[in-house]
């Protein structure tokens, strides 16, 4: 559907909704319009299509989400795709895709599923009428830098889970293992940096080559968003790495355990291997065996027996064994 469709000349917003069909209205000096739509059908893109030369691939990806991030620019328009991410507590992250399509004198962005809605965004950049004023590229730096900074939380939220984490690697309580939260939380890390890392080589194109729908005073906010990027993905990239050592230690941690109880079982093994021999031996009832018919022979048998075993707890307690 289209959520909200405005008209602006001088950076100012026309005072009711722009018909997306009226094209005339656009000829205005320093007239764009921008529109909204949240996961449209074809006959939406048809009506706008009337006042928005759509190239027919832009179409195809905005109907057909799961792009991966990218500039892409057709003659003098430029098409760029987003993928939007919100934290929710939980363990879990939703992702979503925002595709901006900007040209002179038009912007069109679509929205595919919940997170970052961008009603804010406008009300917000519309108290802004020096930065509107330099046309259809204040929409996509305005767009952009509120997907990049709806990314702290989500990083927020995931560094926090890592700590969570971390503690139930090394503080261990009641045997269990923490394998399984590692791994979601592993996925969800990976799929974060899928989202950002590519958004890298786009924002570096917007913040230094010249486009001729971009204003040239906005390469210095395109800019601030690259940088604040960067070092969310550094954020992200440390996060990984942190998330592949927590996992190796939570390994290394399992085979140590399994060392320590194999020790503590070989050594109540050996223990329990004296008593055993010496039992079997006497057991045999043979008719010719020293002290078997020794008056002493039973109790010099059992506390035989204890000596030895006393003997090698002690010997195991002291060197780490039990």
């Amino acid at each position: 559907m289209i959520v909200d469709s405005a008209l602006y000349v001088c950076g100012r917003r026309e005072p009711g909704r722009f018909d997306t069909a009226a094209a005339a209205a656009m000829q205005r000096p320093d007239a764009f319009s921008w529109t909204g739509l949240f996961e449209p059908t074809k006959a939406e893109f048809h009506q706008i299509r009337r006042h928005i030369d759509l190239h027919d691939l832009v179409v195809e990806d905005a109907l057909n989400a799961h792009q991966r991030p990218k500039l892409e620019q057709y003659d003098d328009d430029l098409f760029v795709v987003l993928r939007t991410a919100s934290y929710v507590e939980g363990d879990e992250v939703q992702f979503g895709e925002l595709q901006i399509f900007v040209t002179k004198r038009a912007v069109l962005h679509v929205r595919h599923n919940s997170p970052s809605k961008l009603v804010g965004v406008r009300q917000a950049l519309e108290q802004l009428p020096d930065r509107l004023a330099c046309g259809p590229g204040s929409v996509l730096h305005a767009i952009v830098d509120h997907v990049v900074d709806d990314y702290e939380p989500v990083v927020d939220g995931l560094e926090k889970d890592v700590r969570e984490v971390e503690r139930a690697v090394f503080t261990r309580v009641g045997g269990a293992n923490p394998v399984e939260q590692i791994y979601v939380l592993m996925r969800n890390v990976l799929t974060v940096q899928d989202a950002l890392t590519p958004l890298l080589g786009p924002l570096h194109a917007l913040a230094t080559q010249p486009f001729e729908v971009i204003h040239e005073d906005l390469q210095e906010y395109f800019r601030d968003v690259h940088d604040h990027l960067a070092a969310v993905v550094q954020r992200v990239g440390t996060m990984h790495d942190l998330v592949t050592t927590i996992l190796a230690a939570n390994l290394t941690s399992v085979s140590v355990r399994q060392n320590e109880d194999m020790r503590k079982i070989s050594a109540w093994v050996a223990i329990a291997a004296v008593p055993t021999m010496i039992a079997g031996i006497y057991g045999m009832n043979f008719s010719h065996m020293p002290e078997l018919r020794s008056t002493w022979g039973y109790p010099f048998a059992i506390l035989l027996m204890a000596a030895v075993c006393v003997s090698l707890y002690r010997k195991f307690r002291s060197s780490g064994w039990l």
